[in-house]
């Protein structure tokens, strides 16, 4: 897909080359006066009118008429140089690859050091350019017949930077991991409840563990009533489907210590339950498995770039259906720590199924834990739908994953959790908690939950019930899942430190 060449030379052949121009650039210096000369001083006069911008996120093609070997350069305004960021350069670099994907165009070039200031050096930019490509470009085209027109997608990208080779092409695949790996966590979420049940999320992840040589274990419904899984158990009970609990590990250092546990909600499709959801609330409830979709693509980019850490990722997974065997309000039942729970909300399935799933992650060994569930509509109310709501009981532990969230591109806000609200999860008149203590701070109250399974363990939890979905097209993907999580979980991994 991506190539490098240090030297660009006018005459190379492609269909396409990507130059970026900062504001500063209204003089061409440089590389950039010497492809000028190429025009006779026309690129110049060009800028000089405005009909080539360098304002941030501007896009202009021309074309070349044969003067260099290339058919059609694509200026791109980059604004003032101190001011974009590498979040803008990526969205900057996904909006000019959606341009090319628009036209067809299936081969290009880019100009490196054009992109390069203090802010932003090559190796960002090249991972900037190689995630932005594989973000952008993301399709998932459903069901829909075919048409027999063949396909036309960008399938070669040249490099050119004066910078090594070796460094480069380094950066350009981690960005592409990146980019890939929350693919596959999108187009887990876009797939339909019939097509993905717990069974083949659970096939998935084998599929996972022997490409990258993860270590792996599938628990049936047999070895969860051994082990007293309750809660994963009662949400299972409705359903014809049977119920899964998903292990990968993957094993960076010499001993199985300072272990990280990544626990995702793979509820394939949620009816609420009893507590049923309205006939528009239901619509959607195939993304309900975000949390194990982003668990399973970290671990794409885990297998790809094998950090020197351990990691134990946990997926509890199941659909919360209704029929006469389904758990009920007022039900009362016990999960694997032992702890009783009373059922107020069937709806609120996804506290439960964590419950035993955080606890088996430490019965695997976890030391340090983060789950990530689309757990509550109460955390759109509070955040939106472009913010992750977080919650820990650790603030070492939280520091990492917010910084690694930064350095992702993903937003996300913590929200307290106060020994009163700790109080109101432990309040029931006959068990040890209640599911449910009203609306009242619902993000809160689901957090606050499954840090009862947490315990003393470092633990921080990520509610992207907003996140894991989009309504619109952004330069950066499509309408349907975005693998939100998927890099932030990946980096705090790769740039984890212990805090014992």
């Amino acid at each position: 897909m991506f190539s490098y060449q240090k030297e660009w030379d006018f005459q190379n052949n492609h269909e396409n080359i990507i130059i970026g121009l900062f504001d500063k650039s209204i003089k061409l210096e440089g590389k950039l006066q010497l492809l000028d000369e190429q025009f006779e001083g026309e690129l110049t006069s060009l800028v000089k009118d405005g009909d080539i911008s360098a304002k941030k996120k501007a896009i202009t093609v021309i074309h070349t008429f044969g003067k260099i070997g290339a058919k059609r350069i694509i200026f791109v305004g980059l604004g003032k140089e101190k001011e974009l960021t590498f979040d803008e350069l990526k969205a900057i670099f996904g909006a000019t690859f959606k341009r090319i994907t628009s036209e067809k165009w299936v081969e290009t070039a880019i100009y490196l050091d054009s992109f390069v200031s203090e802010e932003n050096d090559a190796q960002d930019v090249a991972h900037a350019s190689s995630e932005a490509f594989g973000l952008a470009t993301y399709e998932f085209s459903g069901y829909k017949q075919k048409s027999n027109e063949p396909e036309k997608k960008i399938t070669e990208i040249t490099v050119y930077s004066h910078v090594e080779e070796e460094e480069v092409m380094s950066a350009l695949k981690v960005g592409y991991v990146y980019g890939q790996a929350t693919n596959s966590a999108r187009t887990l979420v876009n797939l339909p409840g019939n097509m993905l049940k717990a069974a083949d999320l659970a096939n998935y992840a084998l599929e996972l563990a022997g490409k990258y040589g993860f270590e792996a274990e599938i628990l049936e419904r047999e070895d969860m009533l051994k082990l007293g899984m309750g809660a994963l158990l009662a949400v299972n009970q409705g359903s014809t489907e049977p119920p899964k609990m998903i292990v990968l590990k993957y094993q960076g250092k010499d001993n199985w210590e300072d272990v990280i546990g990544l626990v995702g909600k793979g509820i394939t499709f949620d009816t609420g339950g009893y507590s049923i959801k309205t006939k528009t609330g239901i619509v959607g409830m195939k993304t309900d498995m975000g949390g194990a979709a982003a668990v399973l693509g970290a671990m794409e980019i885990i297998g790809e770039l094998r950090p020197e850490q351990n990691v134990v990722a946990v997926i509890p997974s199941t659909d919360n259906m209704i029929s006469g065997n389904a758990f009920k309000p007022d039900d009362v039942i016990t999960s694997m720590s032992g702890k009783t729970i009373e059922v107020l909300n069937t709806d609120a399935e996804g506290r439960l199924v964590l419950a035993d799933a955080v606890t088996y992650a430490k019965h695997h060994g976890a030391d340090y834990l983060v789950d990530v569930a689309t757990l509550t509509g109460g955390v759109i109310t509070a955040l939106g739908m472009e913010t992750t709501g977080a919650m820990t009981n650790n603030e070492s532990l939280f520091e990492q994953v917010l910084e690694a969230s930064y350095e992702a591109g993903e937003q996300m806000w913590r929200l307290p959790i106060f020994e009163s609200h700790k109080k109101l999860v432990r309040n029931s008149p006959i068990a040890d908690l209640n599911n449910s203590p009203g609306a009242a701070g619902h993000a809160i109250m689901g957090g606050a939950f499954i840090g009862e399974f947490a315990e003393e363990t470092p633990w921080v939890h990520l509610d992207i019930a907003g996140t894991s979905t989009q309504s619109k097209t952004t330069d950066l993907g499509q309408p349907g899942g975005t693998g939100a999580m998927t890099r932030t979980l990946a980096l705090f991994v790769e740039r984890f430190e212990s805090i014992k």
